[in-house]
């Protein structure tokens, strides 16, 4: 019994590493919560399923370009929606508002186009789960916890380590300051919105593998990103992963004792802890004011 417990967190936990990853690195760069995510996150999730079982092409091709298509619609996202409202000098909480409706918008397009009804990407027969030291864990939840693994592996790689990480760090520490230093804070930007935004995009897709999808699957994903980034404290990919673990291993266990219907509660409560007693995060220090 523990040990499946400990897996179905686990699964749960990489599953919403893979989406606050993304959320997160838009967060920092643009300073705003990009509600759209959950769109992506969907509308990912939808394109694959158009691709392999509407027009027939393999999955690993489908989830491939879907991969791509989800970059592509945060770029549309970022060029046709936030940049014309940052060159208004537009408030955070405008950009917020929008990013809000531009989710609206697609979850309707979806439900329109798709309908309400429960679709699936698995394949017509239903496979045994692997017995793995005690637990049964599918294909598909092992790809999952490998790819959340490996893509925050990279990105945090890519952050730390290259020309493109250091100018994202920039822009999201003082877009002025990297402005004057010849860094193109748009084009960061929008780079930012593809990755994150492609990230969002595998994650709808591998979650529509795992379960089923509908056009509304994007909202509880979304809001289980902003309590994994917010108890994260933003700053850092192991902070992402702690909290995504923790989250899922509360939802897990409060679910066994308290019944699963409990589990976005328990998610909820673990945010509201860490804003009363720790609000700079599992990893993050208390900000000290200095006046000179």
């Amino acid at each position: 019994m523990w040990q499946q417990i400990a897996a179905n967190a686990i699964v749960s936990g990489s599953g919403y590493l893979l989406i606050a990853l993304g959320f997160a690195l838009i967060f920092r760069v643009c300073r705003f919560f990009h509600f759209a995510h959950g769109a992506v996150f969907t509308a990912g999730a939808y394109l694959c399923f158009v691709l392999h079982s509407t027009l027939g092409a393999p999955l690993l091709t489908a989830v491939i370009v879907a991969f791509a298509l989800s970059a592509g619609l945060g770029c549309l996202i970022e060029i046709s929606v936030y940049r014309p409202l940052r060159r208004r000098r537009s408030s955070p909480l405008i950009l917020l508002v929008s990013s809000l409706g531009v989710y609206v918008v697609i979850q309707n397009l979806v439900s329109v186009t798709f309908g309400d009804v429960t679709r699936s990407l698995q394949p017509g027969t239903v496979q045994q789960g692997i017995l793995i030291l005690g637990a049964r864990i599918t294909s598909v939840q092992i790809v999952i916890i490998a790819s959340s693994l490996l893509l925050a592996w990279a990105v945090n790689l890519a952050l730390m380590h290259t020309k493109l990480g250091t100018a994202a760090r920039a822009v999201a520490d003082d877009p002025q300051l990297a402005s004057a230093a010849g860094i193109y804070s748009d084009s960061v930007v929008l780079l930012s919105l593809a990755l994150g935004s492609a990230l969002a995009g595998l994650a709808g897709v591998l979650v529509a593998l795992d379960v089923d999808m509908t056009p509304t699957m994007g909202l509880q994903a979304l809001l289980m990103a902003v309590v994994v980034v917010v108890i994260s404290g933003f700053h850092s990919v192991l902070g992402l992963a702690l909290g995504a673990i923790l989250v899922g291993v509360a939802q897990h266990l409060g679910g066994w004792y308290a019944g699963y219907e409990w589990q976005d509660g328990i998610a909820f409560l673990i945010l509201l802890v860490f804003l009363l007693f720790r609000p700079y995060g599992i990893l993050g220090r208390m900000l000290h004011k200095v006046e000179i």
